[in-house]
């Protein structure tokens, strides 16, 4: 997927381009509303870690960044990767997989580095393997997930043949004491 797409329209997959998505924000949120429903949707990043969809609010994404290169700090936990300086500002990057408890890898091309608002001004990059679509969801397709061992998903909603999880991101970061 092509960091910026050029047609204002759906791929062939009938996801949405980033060009749509820019164009909706900037009409304040409001969506052509192609399935026609008129109920609310949410609107998520929805990105890969081992093959698993995961998403996570867009109003939580600050920017989506290509990998750069990491300063490691010494001394920290295994899933705080280092930093980097994005526009003079040190973010720091977390390991997605390793706080969702699957085992980290190298980074491939396809990873990005999804920087998210936190408490306050505070801003962390997390890692991800890719990232796939802004999803436009209908309130009532999403559900609320069961007792997992990832206590980081708090709903999920079903695509194709599958799910997408949820993620509550001031869990997955450490922010909060869940």
């Amino acid at each position: 997927m092509s960091e910026l797409e050029s047609s204002p329209s759906s791929d062939a997959t009938g996801r949405e381009t980033w060009l749509d998505v820019a164009r909706s924000a900037s009409r304040g949120g409001r969506s052509d509303d192609r399935e026609g429903s008129t109920g609310l949707r949410r609107e998520l990043l929805v990105f890969e870690i081992d093959a698993s969809d995961y998403a996570i609010p867009v109003e939580r994404v600050r920017e989506i960044v290509r990998l750069r290169p990491l300063t490691r700090l010494p001394h920290t936990p295994d899933w705080l990767l280092g930093v980097v300086t994005l526009r003079g500002e040190v973010v720091e990057v977390v390991d997605l997989r390793i706080r969702l408890g699957v085992e980290s890898i190298e980074p491939a091309r396809s990873s990005r580095i999804v920087v998210l608002h936190g408490d306050g001004d505070r801003v962390t990059g997390v890692l991800v393997d890719a990232v796939t679509e802004v999803a436009r969801v209908p309130e009532e397709s999403i559900v609320p997930a069961q007792e997992l061992e990832v206590s980081s998903v708090v709903e999920m909603f079903e695509r194709g043949e599958g799910f997408v999880s949820i993620l509550d991101a001031d869990r997955v970061l450490g922010f909060s004491d869940a």
